[in-house]
């Protein structure tokens, strides 16, 4: 699939009420329908390159054979059976990831199942709560966790507490207490903020929502001195750039960091189906005992079955490795548009980078229904940027064409 039937904009759906989906979203109006590696399908047959890969859940492409096929194995022997009792592939899904995440977890690690990004979240926010608590000293209900502005951890009522985006957190309060927000990047904020109340910090490595906004490259350093200097957690959220998307396994090891706990999700679950979980220190996630904390789904055997499959092509490195050659290319030519003036900014890394458009020129949703037309599908966020981050497993020919159709929809 190397070609591009350039499409017509199309009107967005209904936001009337007439329709039976709630409007929480606005699409780009094309409805897809099938898809094969870095290539999608509409209805009426067009083809279009995924440059989006679903937010980072489809970083091994649509439908990658290694993780359908252990999907289907696993379908025609076990789907659920609730934490109440065991099955064979959680133990062997747990070894696996705790592995893999080695490098960078404090100590021997530890890993808890669940099912979404923001569960896993969730989850960290409760153990690093409790063991404030239990471990810390920390006096009943007074724990607090230090965050950045311009996060994006996912859109939970604790969460959206503490986001600085007005269009996630506008209309539902009241508010979770226990959060300081600093500027990210910042480290004597981050310092000012933390006191004898303080269990965690709480950061995505790089602001993938905001724009793929990465930190200078003492911060995270600094960031994890600091924490253990005031005996906190240092929880990083990479379930939007871990599992290869920066080209390493995780984007702590750009900077040699250790985190007591991280978040994963998106990736995990090969495109196939929702699988997060959280890894970390064992004495970390042990203060959650049975009943205090759990899920129905989490850990089911269908996703065990598709996790081990992602962690089996991780251990290989060549996606990491793919993403970290393939990201040098997409960096140096779009540097080349930002030289020739029709981007004002590109940064990023891996296969991963945020783009800003001239807002005078045009918005990031109107650069996005460009592409679309071009057949190349991205996505806008806060304004004038909008966010590229390919499969991993992109063809450099059709990592080429979508650039090359970026210049066309920037012109």
């Amino acid at each position: 699939m190397t070609s591009i039937t350039p499409v017509e904009s199309r009107p967005d759906g209904d936001a009337s009420g007439a329709s039976p989906l709630a409007p929480n979203y606005r699409p780009l109006p094309v409805t897809l329908a099938s898809g094969s590696g870095s290539w999608v399908r509409d209805v009426d047959g067009l083809m279009y390159l995924d440059m989006l890969a679903g937010y980072s859940a489809l970083n091994f492409g649509h439908r990658h054979p290694g993780l359908i096929a252990a999907a289907h194995a696993q379908l025609d022997r076990l789907t659920l059976t609730s934490r109440a009792f065991d099955h064979d592939l959680l133990l062997p899904f747990a070894a696996a990831l705790t592995e893999l995440a080695a490098p960078v977890v404090v100590g021997t690690p530890m890993m808890l199942p669940m099912n979404t990004g923001a569960e896993a979240v969730e989850t960290a926010i409760k153990a690093a709560r409790k063991w404030g608590y239990e471990v810390r000293g920390v006096a009943p209900e007074q724990a607090t966790i230090v965050v950045a502005a311009n996060n994006f951890h996912g859109r939970t009522t604790t969460i959206v507490s503490f986001s600085t985006d007005e269009d996630a957190r506008r209309g539902f309060a009241p508010y979770t207490p226990g959060f300081r927000v600093v500027p990210f990047g910042d480290v004597d904020a981050l310092r000012d903020a933390i006191d004898e109340t303080t269990v965690a910090v709480l950061l995505e490595p790089i602001q993938g929502e905001q724009g793929v906004v990465v930190p200078a490259a003492g911060y995270w350093p600094a960031v994890r001195a600091l924490c253990t200097e005031a005996d906190v957690l240092l929880i990083a959220d990479e379930v939007q750039s871990g599992l290869g998307r920066t080209g390493t396994t995780f984007a702590l090891e750009l900077w040699g960091v250790r985190a007591d706990l991280v978040t994963l999700g998106k990736a995990l679950g090969g495109g196939i189906l929702p699988v997060s979980a959280v890894v970390g220190r064992a004495d970390v996630l042990g203060v959650l005992t049975p009943g205090t904390h759990g899920s129905t789904f989490g850990g089911n055997p269908l996703a065990c079955a598709v996790g081990i499959a992602v962690v089996d092509l991780l251990r290989t490195g060549a996606p990491q490795a793919r993403a970290a050659e393939l990201g040098r290319h997409l960096h140096s030519r779009l540097h080349t548009l930002r030289e020739s003036g029709l981007l004002e900014a590109s940064r990023g890394v891996g296969l991963w980078a945020g783009i800003d458009v001239d807002p005078a020129r045009m918005s990031g949703r109107e650069l996005c229904e460009r592409l679309l037309r071009h057949g190349v599908l991205a996505k806008d966020t806060h304004g004038a940027t909008i966010r590229l981050a390919p499969p991993l497993t992109i063809a450099l020919d059709d990592l080429d064409l979508a650039v090359d159709r970026l210049a066309l929809a920037l012109r």
